[in-house]
C-alpha cells in the first residue's frame, strides 16, 4: 500500500509528469530559496528529492517577498523533448490587488540548469502550461480576483502569444477558483481546477468538453475530490493528473494533516496520491466514489521499483563539500552566508531573523508531529548584536531561537527568544555558559508543546520552559508554509561573526 501523504511536511500545490517511465513532482516553495523543490520517483510511492530548478537571481529574487509570498504554485510539463515550469512569484497579497509575475523556464534535461525565464503576465497566480496532442501549447490562466479560467494560444517554438486570452470556465459555484489544469484526454479536453479556499473546504472541481475554447460542463457529482471533516487528511484540493506507463491513471493533490486534538497544521499542507478511473460515460470518478481523500491506496502495478528515497529522518555531519540538497534558506541563496569546510559548516552573521531581506538560516522542514532537531555549535560572541543557535521557524514574524549571546558584560549566555507575530520576547533568564567550548542544542516537540535542552559536557540540561506549536501553524499564522528546524546566526554589528555546526539531525519521534 502507498501510505498519504506521499511528500511529507511543507510541499503544496503539487504538479506531476511522467518523462520516460520517471514520475517528477514540482512543488511550491514560496519565500524559501531555492524555488521549487521536485522530487523523482518511479514508483509513485518512493520519492527522492533532487536539484531546485529556480537556483538564480536571473530567474528568482524573492528579497523582500511578504511571508508566504514568493513562488505559488509551480506547473511542470513535458512535451516529449523539453522540460518547462511555469511559477509565480507574488510580491504582495494583501488587499483588493495581488501582484503576480508569472514566468516560464525551459530545460532538455531535468538535472541540469533551466533557462532565464520568460514573463508571462500578472493578471493572476497558479498559470500552467498545456501541450496538445497535436503540438500546440497553450498557457491556462486564473483571472485575480477569482474570476475564471483563460486558455491563450501560444507559439510552440517561442512561447510567445498567438491569440487572445479566451475565458472557458467560471467555476462550479463553489468559489474561489484556481490552480487550473488541462489534459486531452481521448475525445475530451478534461480541466481540473482548486475551489474553496485552501482551507478546510478546500477541493477539486473537474470539467470537460469537446474543444480546448469550451464551453466546460462540470462533471457530476462535484466536488471530484475533497475531505471527509473526520478523516486524517484534510484541505484536499489543488491537484494534477498523470497518466502512468502501466495505463493508469493518478492524481496528486494538495492536503494537510493537523496535530491530534486540534485544528492547527504545523506541516503545512502536503501532497498525496489518490487512483482516478475513466468511466463508460467520458467522465472520471476517484477510487473512492464518495469524493473523498484516501489515506492508503493499491501500489501501482507494473512500474519499475524505485530504491533511492530520501529517508524520513535527516542527519549531516557536512562531509560532502556541498551543502545538502534538503536545505532551504529565507529568500536569498544560502551560498552568500553559508559554506562547509573542513566538515564543519560555516554560517556568517546577516540580519536578524524577522528580516525580510538577508538572513543567515539554513532550515530543513519539519516532516511528522512528533519530531527533535539537534546540533552541536562552535560560536564566540563578544557583544549582544551577535547570536547564533537552533531555530524553529514559521515565518519572519512566528519563530522560536534557541542560541547563544552575549549579555551587557560581554558574558555568553544562552537563551531562548519567541516571535509571536513579529512581537519578540525572552522565555527565560540567560544561562551562563562558556565563551569557546562548543554547546549542543536540541529542540523537541509532540506536536503539541515545545521542549527546549543544551550541554556542554556529556550530561543534557532540561530547560525548565515549554513553547507552544500554536504559533507555527498554517492556520495563526494565516500562512502557506509549514514549521522548520534550522541552524542560524546573526550580527548586527558589522555581518562578520560565523558560527560553526558540526551536525545537523532531526529524528521524526518523540523521546521525552
Amino acid at each position: 500500500m502507498i501510505e498519504n501523504p506521499i511528500l511529507r511536511g511543507f510541499c503544496p500545490d503539487p504538479s506531476i509528469i511522467n518523462a520516460n517511465g520517471m514520475y517528477y513532482i514540482a512543488v511550491s516553495t514560496f519565500e524559501w530559496w531555492p524555488g521549487v523543490k521536485i522530487f523523482e520517483s518511479s514508483d509513485l510511492k518512493n520519492y527522492k528529492q533532487i536539484r531546485s530548478p529556480l537556483r538564480r537571481y536571473s530567474q528568482l529574487d524573492l528579497t523582500g517577498d511578504p511571508p508566504s509570498g514568493g513562488v505559488w504554485a509551480p506547473c511542470l510539463s513535458y512535451d516529449g523533448k523539453r522540460f518547462y515550469l511555469v511559477y509565480t512569484d507574488v510580491k504582495t497579497k494583501k488587499g483588493r490587488f495581488y501582484n503576480t509575475n508569472n514566468y516560464v523556464v525551459w530545460t532538455d534535461d531535468i538535472y541540469k540548469d533551466w533557462s532565464d525565464p520568460l514573463y508571462l503576465n500578472s493578471m493572476g497566480f497558479d498559470p500552467s502550461l498545456f501541450h496538445d496532442i497535436d503540438g500546440k501549447k497553450y498557457l491556462v490562466n486564473m483571472i485575480n480576483g477569482f474570476k475564471g479560467i483563460t486558455v491563450r494560444e501560444l507559439d510552440p517554438e517561442n512561447l510567445k502569444p498567438l491569440g487572445d486570452y479566451v475565458k472557458v470556465y467560471s467555476g462550479s459555484g463553489i468559489g474561489f477558483l484556481e490552480g487550473p489544469h488541462l489534459y486531452h484526454i481521448g475525445d475530451y479536453y478534461y480541466l481540473i481546477a482548486a475551489e474553496g479556499g485552501t482551507g478546510y473546504d478546500h477541493c477539486v472541481t473537474m470539467a470537460r468538453s469537446d474543444n480546448v475554447y469550451g464551453p466546460y460542463e462540470t462533471c457530476p457529482g462535484n466536488p471530484f475530490l475533497t475531505s471527509d471533516i473526520s478523516g486524517a487528511l484534510q484541505k484536499c484540493g489543488h491537484a494534477d493528473i498523470v497518466r502512468a506507463d502501466n495505463g493508469f491513471y493518478y492524481l496528486v493533490h494538495l492536503c494537510a494533516r493537523r496535530t491530534e486534538g486540534a485544528k492547527g497544521c504545523i506541516l503545512g499542507r502536503e501532497t498525496a496520491i489518490q487512483e482516478i478511473f475513466l468511466g463508460e460515460d467520458g467522465f472520471f470518478f476517484p477510487a473512492n466514489k464518495d469524493g473523498y481523500c484516501l489515506s492508503r491506496i493499491n501500489e501501482p502495478k507494473g512500474l519499475k521499483e524505485y530504491t533511492e528515497s530520501d529517508p524520513q529522518d535527516f542527519c549531516d555531519n557536512f562531509t560532502d563539500k556541498t551543502i545538502n540538497v534538503r536545505y532551504s534558506s529565507l529568500r536569498r541563496r544560502y551560498d552568500e552566508f553559508a559554506h562547509i569546510e573542513n566538515n564543519m559548516l560555516m554560517l556568517r552573521g546577516q540580519e536578524s531573523l524577522n528580516s525580510l531581506h538577508s538572513v543567515s538560516l539554513l532550515a530543513v522542514r519539519q516532516k511528522e508531529h512528533a519530531c527533535s532537531a539537534v546540533t552541536k555549535m562552535y560560536f564566540n560572541p563578544i557583544v549582544q548584536e551577535e547570536f547564533a543557535g537552533l531555530t524553529y521557524i514559521y515565518d519572519n514574524l512566528n519563530f522560536y531561537i534557541f542560541g547563544k549571546t552575549a549579555d551587557g558584560d560581554g558574558n555568553s549566555v544562552l537563551t531562548i527568544l519567541k516571535s509571536d507575530r513579529g512581537e519578540i520576547t525572552d522565555l527565560i533568564n540567560p544561562i551562563k555558559v562558556s565563551l569557546e567550548a562548543p554547546i549542543e542544542l536540541k529542540i523537541e516537540t509532540d506536536g503539541t508543546d515545545i521542549y527546549f535542552e543544551y550541554r556542554e559536557n556529556e550530561k543534557w540540561i532540561c530547560i525548565d520552559v515549554k513553547g507552544s506549536t500554536q504559533i507555527l501553524t498554517d492556520e495563526y499564522c494565516r500562512g502557506f508554509t509549514g514549521a522548520h528546524f534550522g541552524m542560524y546566526v546573526h550580527d548586527m554589528l558589522e555581518k562578520k561573526a560565523c558560527a560553526g555546526f558540526e551536525f545537523f539531525e532531526i529524528n521524526h519521534r518523540f523521546s521525552r
